[in-house]
């Protein structure tokens, strides 16, 4: 795994156990237009309009107020949007294709739904085996 992290600069606006809610200065880590970059900033910007908060690990004692530095590992964003939205979009293709080779339109139909919902399904599995890990999630770094 690649050890580089993404960073961007927030400020902590609640604390709830061992974690920080941190507002964000932009919408992403700015890195949009280089190589690995998700391009998650135009996203935010065109579907959020309001200050950007997320959960971060609080592993350096940040308190309310404190301007923070947070980092996530460089691929993390990525994989997750690739379980998020190409696992459901290729479940239904699968299904759809499977359902159209048994019997045509509405077996496709069926096909997509049930390929959807199990791939929904998958991907909850795999989000909960995930969220114990602290490898992928956001952490603090710094004080800046």
């Amino acid at each position: 795994m690649n050890d580089e992290l993404i960073t961007v600069r927030g400020v902590v606006r609640a604390l709830e156990g061992g974690d920080a809610l941190v507002e964000v200065e932009q919408g992403g880590c700015g890195r949009c237009h280089e190589e690995g970059g998700c391009g998650g900033q135009q996203l935010t910007q065109m579907f959020c309009s309001g200050p950007k908060s997320y959960r971060a690990e609080n592993t350096i004692g940040a308190g309310i107020g404190d301007r923070v530095v947070v980092a996530t590992p460089s691929g993390s964003v990525r994989r997750t949007a690739n379980l998020a939205y190409g696992a459901p979009l290729l479940g239904a293709i699968a299904g759809a294709f499977v359902g159209m080779s048994i019997g045509g339109d509405p077996w496709a139909i069926l096909g997509a739904l049930c390929g959807l919902f199990a791939a929904l399904a998958y991907v909850r599995f795999r989000t909960r085996l995930d969220a114990g890990s602290t490898q992928s999630r956001p952490h603090l770094v710094s004080r800046s």
